[in-house]
C-alpha cells in the first residue's frame, strides 16, 4: 500500500478567487463543494489502486451499480482546521480510519487502509487548501471520504468492485444562531438500528431510517430526534446524528453504553476523556426515558448535550413527545457544557493544548 501514488488532474476550472470568499464568508453546510475530489478504486483481484485527484463533478455510474439497490454505502465526516499561523490541521484522523474500517467490515466492503486514509486528506488539502476558512466563527472545511459499492451486478452478494472518494463543503455552526439550547423530538414510534443490525455503522441506510422521525420533530419545532432501543423502547440511544451526555447535580455524567446500536462517536470518545481529564466521574451504562424525564423534573439532571463531528458540542434545552414536553426553565447553555465545548473547540483550532496528541497537521 505504500507505493500507492495518488495522480493528480487539477480542474481547469476552479471557483474564482472572490467567488469563493463570498462562499466561505458564509457557508452553509454541505451546500457549496470544493473544487476536487478523490478517487480510489478497489477491485478483488487487484485490490487497492488508481488513487487520484480529478475536478469535482457528477459520477458516472450504471443503473445496475450495486450501492443504488443493496444500500453498500459508508462514510465519515471529519474536518479541516485552519490555525493562526496558516497552518491546516485535521483531528483524530486515525480514528476516522479505524470506524471506517469497522464499518466496512460490517457492510461487507473492503477495508481501506489507515495510510491512505489519511494521505487522501492531505492531497485534497494540497489542491483546496484555499477552501479551508480562517479560524473565526467556527467556520472549517468539512470533510466526506465516502465508500461505495461500485460493481455493475443485480445478484445479492458483497460487490466485486468498490470506490472510495472524498468531497470537502466550507461550513459555519451545525446550528444557526449561536450556542443555544435546541429543542429534541422523542421518537416513540420509529427506531434508528435493532440489534444485531447496522446501527454502529456509519451508513446510509441507518440515517435513512431516522428521516421520518426526523420530519415529525421538525414539524413539532424540533432541531433532531432521540431515538429509544428497537426491542423495549425504554433505553435512550442516539440523537439521529449525535451521541447525548447528561450532567446530574452531584457532579456526575452519564451517557448511553455502546452496545452495537450507537454509532462509536470520536467527539463522544474525545469529550468522555476530556471528563475524566478534569476527575469526574463519567458513567457509560444504559439510561431509561423514565430516568431523563423524571431527573429533570426534579432537578437531579441538571444540563445535557449533544456531540458530533458537525455540531461539535450542543446545549439540549428540552425533549418533547406527543406525550408532553420536559425541559429546564434555564434556556442559557450549562456551565460544563460550555466549558467543554470550549476546551475541545481550543484543541482543534489550536489555541489550547492538544495534551493527548489528537491533532493531526495536514499542510504548512
Amino acid at each position: 500500500m505504500a507505493d500507492l501514488k495518488f495522480e493528480v488532474t487539477r480542474n481547469p476550472n476552479p471557483k474564482p478567487d472572490a467567488e469563493r470568499e463570498e462562499i466561505i464568508k458564509a457557508p452553509v453546510f454541505g451546500a457549496n463543494l470544493t473544487d476536487h475530489q478523490v478517487v480510489v478504486v478497489w477491485e478483488k483481484d487487484k485490490g487497492w489502486h488508481s488513487a487520484q485527484v480529478i475536478p469535482y463533478g457528477p459520477i458516472l455510474m450504471d443503473p445496475s451499480a450495486a450501492v443504488l439497490h443493496y444500500g453498500q454505502e459508508i462514510f465519515e465526516g471529519i474536518k479541516a482546521y485552519r490555525h493562526q499561523d496558516g497552518s491546516i490541521w485535521t483531528f483524530r484522523p486515525e480514528a476516522n480510519a479505524k470506524r471506517l474500517q469497522k464499518s466496512a467490515h460490517r457492510m461487507a466492503l473492503p477495508e481501506l487502509p489507515t495510510e491512505i486514509f489519511i494521505e487522501s486528506l492531505r492531497q485534497l488539502i494540497a489542491v483546496d487548501g484555499a477552501w479551508v476558512p480562517e479560524p473565526v466563527d467556527e467556520k472549517t472545511l468539512y470533510i466526506r471520504p465516502f465508500e461505495i459499492a461500485a460493481e455493475n451486478f443485480l445478484g445479492v452478494r458483497a460487490a466485486h468492485r468498490a470506490e472510495f472518494r472524498v468531497i470537502a463543503s466550507p461550513v459555519g455552526p451545525y446550528f444557526t444562531g449561536g450556542l443555544k439550547p435546541v429543542s429534541i423530538w422523542i421518537a416513540l414510534d420509529s427506531a434508528r438500528a435493532g440489534k444485531h443490525g447496522t446501527g454502529e455503522a456509519k451508513t446510509g441506510g441507518n440515517y435513512a431510517a431516522s428521516l421520518l422521525a426526523q420530519n415529525e420533530g421538525y414539524e413539532n419545532g424540533c432541531s433532531q430526534v432521540m431515538f429509544l432501543d428497537a426491542e423495549t423502547s425504554t433505553y435512550i440511544e442516539e440523537l439521529g446524528g449525535m451521541n447525548l451526555f447528561f450532567v446530574y447535580k452531584d457532579g456526575h455524567v452519564a451517557t448511553p453504553s455502546l452496545d452495537g446500536t450507537i454509532l462509536r462517536g470520536i467527539t463522544r470518545d474525545s469529550v468522555v476523556q476530556l471528563i475524566k481529564d478534569r476527575g469526574l466521574k463519567i458513567e457509560e451504562r444504559k439510561i431509561t426515558l423514565d430516568e431523563v424525564k423524571s431527573g429533570i423534573t426534579a432537578g437531579e439532571i441538571v444540563e445535557v448535550f449533544a456531540c458530533g463531528t458537525a455540531a461539535v458540542i450542543t446545549p439540549i434545552g428540552e425533549f418533547k413527545s406527543r406525550e408532553g414536553t420536559i425541559g429546564f426553565a434555564d434556556a442559557k447553555p450549562g456551565e460544563l457544557t460550555s466549558s467543554l465545548r470550549a476546551e475541545l473547540t481550543g484543541i482543534q483550532y489550536g489555541t489550547v493544548a492538544d495534551r493527548h496528541g489528537w491533532m493531526h497537521k495536514l499542510a504548512d
